[in-house]
């Protein structure tokens, strides 16, 4: 299957794919975010492939806490109760799931996006099905979707200013940033 799958992705995007593999019978292809858009329209239109359902959307945050710096950042944002940017080129990573139904295959892209200004072309032109993961995304982690319809908060309320799923975040949150309910 994988070998299937890279074949035909580096036969029409070359340099594009970065790597594919395959882990528990799932191939994996990590892929330029720049061409994320014309690469699940081919993945969806190929006759052999036929990935035409998008399971999922959801982003994974890369910061590498073995860097020093990187922890003592972590570590004065518990002290303060203040998350802190830390810059980290490609710390985030879009992760797409489909499943190709006639095949009866999976496939998992992954996009690196800047920590600095996480930005991500939408793929709701697409797979309608991405609206709303793109914006769990977006809430979650701040990752910003270019080109989506209707990007806005679903969880956090719309002037909340922190992703709650990055790992610079406090794991106890930020006291006082949003109201509770009472007892």
């Amino acid at each position: 299957m994988r070998e299937m799958i890279e074949e035909k992705l580096r036969a029409k995007f070359g340099e594009d794919i970065v790597s594919v593999s395959e882990s528990r019978g799932q191939a994996s292809a990590e892929v330029k975010r720049d061409r994320i858009v014309d690469i699940c329209r081919f993945l969806k239109e190929d006759p052999a492939l036929r990935f035409n359902f998008l399971s999922d959307v959801c982003g994974a945050d890369m910061l590498d806490f073995e860097d020093v710096s990187a922890r003592k950042a972590y570590l004065a944002i518990e002290h303060e109760h203040r998350p802190v940017q830390v810059p980290v080129e490609e710390r985030f990573l879009v992760i797409y799931n489909m499943i190709s139904l006639e095949n009866k295959m999976r496939l998992r892209l992954k996009v690196k996006v800047d920590g600095d200004k996480p930005v991500c072309p939408s793929v709701t032109s697409v797979y309608p099905a991405a609206d709303w993961y793109e914006r769990e995304t977006f809430d979650m982690f701040g990752i910003n979707f270019e080109g989506h319809p209707d990007l806005r908060r679903m969880y956090m309320p719309e002037e909340y200013e922190y992703y709650p799923l990055r790992k610079d975040f406090p794991q106890m949150g930020v006291p006082g940033s949003i109201p509770l309910p009472r007892k």
